[in-house]
């Protein structure tokens, strides 16, 4: 088991993986993955999607799917950013609104701060927009199981 997936857990909201630790873990598990962590604080955490002509659908918009997929993440750093590197952490619910057609040829970014950490679920809120727009392309909420604290 790598190192990097044994960090410790925290109550507090001081993170306890660096943001140095999580790009590392993500080019290690998620190699296919083309995101950018943007910010990564207590506030909570933001992440680039790069996007290109695979991510478009017909119609000339990123799709549906990138946008999900991009939320997701967002919730998983953010869960992880709070308990650590815990690889087994999964999505239990998933909830997403589009509310405006993204720009094509822009990178989306995701913010996502957390509603609820405790021990066995994390909720997060996700809203992500066309990089240098301000207007909200998409709002999701997510919950995440964490598995027993085997220590």
């Amino acid at each position: 088991m790598s190192p990097l997936l044994n960090k410790l857990r925290s109550d507090s909201a001081v993170a306890v993986v660096t943001k140095e630790d999580m790009e590392a873990f993500f080019a290690t598990e998620f190699p296919q993955t083309s995101l950018e962590i943007v910010n990564f604080d207590k506030d909570g955490i933001t992440i680039r999607q790069q996007t290109d002509d695979s991510n478009l659908r017909p119609g000339g918009t990123i799709s549906g799917p990138t946008m999900m997929a991009l939320a997701d993440c967002a919730i998983y750093v953010a869960v992880l950013r709070r308990i650590g590197l815990v690889a087994l952490a999964v999505t239990t619910n998933f909830n997403i609104n589009f509310l405006k057609k993204p720009q094509a040829g822009k990178d989306l970014l995701a913010h996502c701060h957390l509603l609820k950490l405790g021990k066995s679920l994390a909720i997060g809120e996700v809203s992500i927009y066309s990089a240098g727009s301000e207007e909200l392309v998409a709002h999701a909420v997510g919950t995440y199981s964490i598995p027993p604290n085997k220590s």
